[in-house]
């Protein structure tokens, strides 16, 4: 698949204050709104809700990765990046790539790590997702411009942020112990590049535990790309089916760790 903006694309050469600046024309052109027509989240899982719209039911593509790292030299370091499509709940392709990293780990600044990688892996799909959910942040990021963004934007497809914990901002409710199907608003602070109160996305409780003694901590959902946040949350609750996170995810998730054990073992057997 042709990619629209390359001149966007993660750059692992650009000092931090340029990386940073990419970010804030990232969000300058991101689309934190629906698409007309939007995507519908129950269709997601459904077929026959696609079916009842006349239309096929969407291709989902879930994002995550694995590492390769090489104790002596960091320098060796490789990502594995991982996506699985599904359509109507069913894996219909997964592919993965191999490539190397080329700057560590800094904080608001994972895709210029982990974004080639991921756009390697994208180029080997034969199918075209009608929507992208990646390990990590959307709008709910400093420069509102996480790796579902920056992503999203660079191959301009719809794209959602399902992360962990929470990046930045701060949630309009207490998160703690929620109901299963809860979802909190979190709103921007300080710490973002946006006026205080925006809504960056949601903290999304997509499962819980019945008894009091332990509980489940939501996941923090925003918008990546051509999706609103309400609609991101409510297509991550449609996709989640008794694990806390989102099927494509968490398969996406499992095939990289398979895909790195099958890969180790070719790699050292050579």
């Amino acid at each position: 698949m042709m990619t629209p903006r390359p001149d966007l694309a993660p750059d692992a050469t650009l000092s931090r204050e340029e990386m940073e600046t990419l970010q804030r024309e990232i969000a300058d052109v991101a689309v934190f709104e629906d698409d007309d027509p939007p995507l519908e989240p129950e269709a997601l899982s459904n077929p026959l809700a696609a079916t009842a719209t006349g239309g096929e039911p969407p291709i989902v593509a879930g994002v995550d990765q694995s590492f390769l790292l090489d104790g002596e030299n960091e320098h060796d370091d490789r990502a594995l990046s991982a996506v699985v499509a599904m359509q109507a709940g069913e894996v219909i392709e997964r592919v993965f790539a191999v490539t190397p990293l080329e700057i560590p780990y800094i904080p608001g600044l994972l895709s210029f790590r982990e974004g080639r990688p991921i756009l390697d892996a994208l180029e080997e799909l034969s199918v075209e997702p009608d929507l992208y959910l990646f390990d990590g942040s959307g709008r709910i990021h400093f420069r509102q411009a996480g790796i579902a963004t920056h992503m999203g934007v660079v191959r301009d497809v719809p794209s959602i942020g399902v992360a962990k914990s929470l990046l930045c901002g701060v949630p309009r409710d207490d998160t703690e112990n929620l109901p299963a199907g809860t979802t909190v608003p979190i709103e921007a602070n300080e710490r973002v590049d946006a006026p205080e109160g925006t809504l960056l996305g949601y903290a999304v409780q997509t499962k819980q535990y019945e008894s009091s003694s332990r509980y489940v901590n939501p996941l923090y959902v925003s918008s990546g790309h051509r999706v609103g946040p309400e609609t991101a949350a409510d297509a991550v609750l449609a996709l989640s089916e008794g694990y806390k996170l989102p099927e494509p995810v968490r398969l996406a998730d499992s095939y990289a760790t398979e895909a790195k054990g099958e890969f180790v073992a070719v790699d050292e057997g050579e």
